[in-house]
């Protein structure tokens, strides 16, 4: 825990362009952990500037995903702060106020250039085989700023700049980093390297949460700190996340998918923050499977892993399997109640998933289960038919290998009678094992099981017959064995 600063404050800061991915609901995650550890202030904010790329509904599309998570704001989108809105394109009076400051400082101009006079700039630099810097072509005197041209900062001082960082350590850059980087665009929208720098002095942010690719950046926003004569906040830069080969960041192209995805498909939103967390953070301990309450406790900044993090899709699967199995009795039966839903199958057939029948079921589905989508696809297929409704038996396959179906016959009749002494009060899976297991050990196994399996399935494949019997119950079970009994 933070000792010297209890109010800490961090923030997750995505552009409304599109989908969640797994990067940005990693960098969401460790800053809501370090804030809940100190019990400090998670905001999230809404980069909104670059209207051009903005995605319809992306806004809802985040809150929701963060939600599905558990990582619920204190300040949001939905719920402004005494700093005012947590969306940019609603801050825009305050960028302007922090724009003044710099044109009275003398280090903020109009730009003079269109864009093809930059871009010979460029050319040229190019063919002079040096880094274009706009620096190099400021102009003598700057003109009056009336909106209608962007807004540049200049630069007050070209010099190396060191850094701390709470995961690379000590970081420094040399002046080749430093140029005069446009602050308010000709639209009037700030660009990032300007909105979030106020943004995160209004709202008070002590912790930026923030992927590798703002490490060449950081002389830029120490400049326009030193500038407005703000403290910088503790920079914290995430490993990235890497294919499973790790020879590169994972993208769109190596299948990295929107995080309400992984909700469709019937993941946990327990594994999946579980695995985020150990997806670059190490707790320092054999421990693997967490709660929110315990990531909260455990997470340290300083146990950040600088090297990067592969994302491994089975460490996943075996993640959210624990987790299935860690879920109290009404929770997996909510889901699998949910998921059965979606089956096509069991719409066709109007069959009733009733909270009886999935507590009985419960118990063979979780044995098979590595995401709740699985039990979708099992009903569609057909696997669990024979529960709901009357196999059709074909009374070749009922006979054990051999015997003949006299000897199968009279296995079924036999069970039948012994089946019958128990109440329907007593009936249950394991009262069946138990009246059916001795006969079993002496008739033999395979000659009275199978018969018995396949007359209540009528599946080739499926659980023991015991089980079955107890997700049947007493009076379908003794009329399937009866019925198998007569076509033999």
């Amino acid at each position: 825990m933070d000792t010297n600063n209890r109010n800490i404050v961090t923030r997750f800061a995505p552009s409304p362009t599109g989908f969640m991915h797994i990067g940005g609901v990693r960098t969401a995650l460790f800053a809501y952990l370090w804030a809940r550890k100190n019990r400090g202030t998670f905001i999230l904010r809404i980069e909104d500037t670059d209207k051009e790329r903005e995605v319809a509904g992306s806004i809802e599309h985040i809150q929701e995903s963060l939600r599905w998570l558990g990582l619920e704001w204190d300040f949001g989108p939905d719920k402004p702060g005494t700093f005012g809105s947590c969306i940019q394109s609603e801050r825009l009076p305050t960028y302007l106020e922090f724009a003044h400051r710099l044109i009275e400082k003398g280090l903020a101009y109009p730009d003079p250039y269109s864009s093809e006079q930059v871009a010979e700039f460029r050319k040229q630099a190019e063919a002079e085989k040096r880094p274009f810097l706009f620096r190099n072509h400021r102009p003598e005197a700057f003109e009056k700023w009336d909106s209608t041209k962007p807004l540049r900062f200049k630069v007050p001082e070209i010099k190396r700049y060191r850094w701390h960082d709470a995961v690379r350590g000590d970081l420094e850059a040399g002046e080749e980093a430093l140029d005069d980087f446009i602050l308010i665009k000709s639209d009037g929208y700030p660009t990032y390297n300007f909105a979030h720098i106020i943004d995160d002095f209004s709202m008070g942010v002590t912790h930026i949460m923030r992927a590798d690719e703002f490490i060449s950046s950081t002389p830029r926003f120490l400049s326009l700190y030193e500038a407005l004569g703000i403290a910088p906040p503790v920079f914290v830069t995430l490993p990235p996340i890497l294919r499973d080969d790790r020879t590169k960041k994972l993208g769109k192209r190596d299948g990295a998918k929107d995080i309400l995805d992984y909700r469709a498909e019937g993941y946990l939103p327990e594994a999946m923050a579980n695995f985020l967390a150990l997806t670059g953070w190490n707790p320092g301990t054999e421990q693997e499977i967490f709660t929110m309450d315990d990531l909260i406790a455990a997470f340290d900044i300083a146990k950040i892993q600088k090297a990067g993090a592969a994302f491994n899709e089975e460490k996943l699967l075996w993640a959210n399997r624990e987790h299935i199995k860690n879920l109290s009795h009404e929770s997996l039966l909510r889901i699998l109640a949910e998921f059965g839903a979606k089956s096509s199958r069991v719409a066709e057939k109007k069959w009733d998933l009733s909270e009886e029948f999935l507590s009985k079921i419960a118990p063979i589905v979780v044995e098979r289960l590595s995401v709740f989508g699985e039990f979708t696809a099992m009903l569609d297929a057909g696997e669990f038919d024979y529960f709901l409704e009357e196999p059709t038996v074909d009374a070749s396959k009922i006979v054990w290998k051999e015997e003949g179906p006299e000897k199968a016959r009279d296995a079924l009749l036999r069970v039948s009678e012994i089946l019958e002494k128990i109440s329907e009060s007593n009936w249950n899976s394991e009262a069946v094992k138990e009246a059916i297991w001795p006969y079993a050990e002496e008739r033999g196994r395979g000659g009275v099981l199978w018969p018995m399996r396949y007359s209540l399935s009528g599946k080739d494949k499926s659980p023991d017959p015991f089980t079955i019997a107890g997700v049947l119950g007493r009076e379908e079970t003794l009329k399937r064995l009866k019925v198998a009994a007569e076509n033999l």
